[in-house]
């Protein structure tokens, strides 16, 4: 899989054949018209590589050149998982990406501005809630449906089934951004540690007030590859730099953190190097959320349909392990994924993620277009 940048030269050379055509046939009163026809025509069909002049880099981001790439699981990724294959041919304009996740004071500056509640820290509606059941399913009591969120259970010392992830969480009331780990726990001193428990809705509530968005899948593998040629992490091919490059789980998961990279839980935010871009955590740390509907037959379908420029992904959520719920994409995997587990923290990996969830070990991080900046 290489990373590839083109410099459009044919089309440049065939663009202006075809503006001096239009100018040599076209009357005075057309000139104008026929002029901005071909500029608007330039400007759909050619990848935005260089960042413009006119636009400056917004603070706490790092731009990402438009790229052509293979998106998805390299062959020799003996851990990809069937959803991320086959790889496809994909272009992305560039843009501009947020060089950490945001952090609990980004965040915290947001709910000052706005007075937010995230999902977390309401009480959960029955009425929405049972839409992503089974039919007939019976409603929990009261005491249940309480403002909370899921948080990895650190007490746990065997499981019977690696399948059965709902033997590692535990769903504690009180658990929010501002209580991590439940009622008695805060974020002070924490200030430049990721926020989490961030729900989709959330996270997108904050993308509207800061005039950004949440990156495609596309857009955050292309982030997450860099000026590399490729590779199956950031970092390039080599798993023993693992330790020394992202903040994972090292030992027997999820019964033991050997902690061989410092941490149990998450880090502070660019704790560990940046990648070729100076972009940090694009590895382990926390989940980040993308925009895009999670279908695990997606790449199948787009396999087949030649180079997909700017790709948002499927049209709807597909998961059969989880037919009543909508899903929408993560990456980077986060401080729980273990080679031995999920090693999701390779650019490839992805999963999906209810629209409604919020943990412990998931937040995001944003990405803002030339034509954002520029409205």
């Amino acid at each position: 899989m290489k990373l590839k940048i083109f410099s459009n030269y044919n089309f440049v050379v065939f663009l202006g054949l075809t503006f001096l055509t239009a100018m040599q046939s076209c009357k005075d009163g057309q000139e104008k018209e026929s002029i901005a026809k071909i500029e608007k025509s330039a400007a759909r069909n050619s990848l935005l590589i260089k960042q413009p002049d006119s636009i400056k880099v917004p603070e706490g981001m790092v731009w990402v050149s438009g790229v052509h790439f293979t998106m998805g699981a390299q062959d020799d990724d003996k851990q990809a998982l069937p959803r991320e294959k086959p790889a496809h041919p994909v272009a992305v304009d560039g843009f501009f990406i947020d060089k950490t996740e945001v952090t609990n004071a980004e965040f915290k500056k947001f709910v000052n501005a706005t007075g937010y509640v995230t999902l977390a820290e309401k009480p959960i509606k029955w009425e929405e809630m049972k839409t992503q059941l089974p039919p007939g399913t019976p409603r929990p009591a009261d005491s249940i449906l309480q403002p909370g969120s899921l948080i990895f259970n650190k007490e746990l010392q065997h499981v019977y089934n690696l399948n059965d992830y709902s033997q590692w969480w535990e769903w504690k009331h009180g658990a929010d951004w501002r209580h991590p780990e439940g009622p008695g726990t805060s974020i002070k001193g924490k200030d430049d540690y990721p926020v989490v428990h961030i729900a989709y809705k959330d996270a997108l509530a904050y993308c509207e007030w800061a005039n950004r968005r949440l990156p495609s899948e596309a857009q955050w593998e292309a982030a997450a590859h860099g000026k590399l040629n490729g590779g199956i992490y950031t970092w390039g091919n080599d798993p023993q730099k693992l330790d020394k490059e992202a903040n994972t789980w090292q030992g027997e998961f999820p019964i033991k953190n050997l902690a061989s990279d410092g941490y149990t839980g998450a880090a502070p935010a660019a704790s560990f190097s940046a990648n070729s871009l100076g972009i940090y955590d694009m590895a382990g740390n926390v989940w980040e959320w993308t925009q895009d509907w999670f279908d695990v037959n997606y790449y199948s379908k787009a396999v087949g349909k030649g180079e997909l420029r700017d790709p948002k992904g499927a049209e709807k959520s597909y998961n059969p392990q989880s037919p009543y719920q909508k899903e929408k994409v993560i990456k980077g995997g986060s401080f729980l994924c273990a080679a031995s587990y999920c090693a999701s923290y390779r650019i490839s990996a992805r999963m999906g993620n209810t629209m409604d969830s919020a943990t412990d070990h998931t937040g995001f991080r944003t990405v803002a277009t030339v034509e954002m900046l520029s409205e």
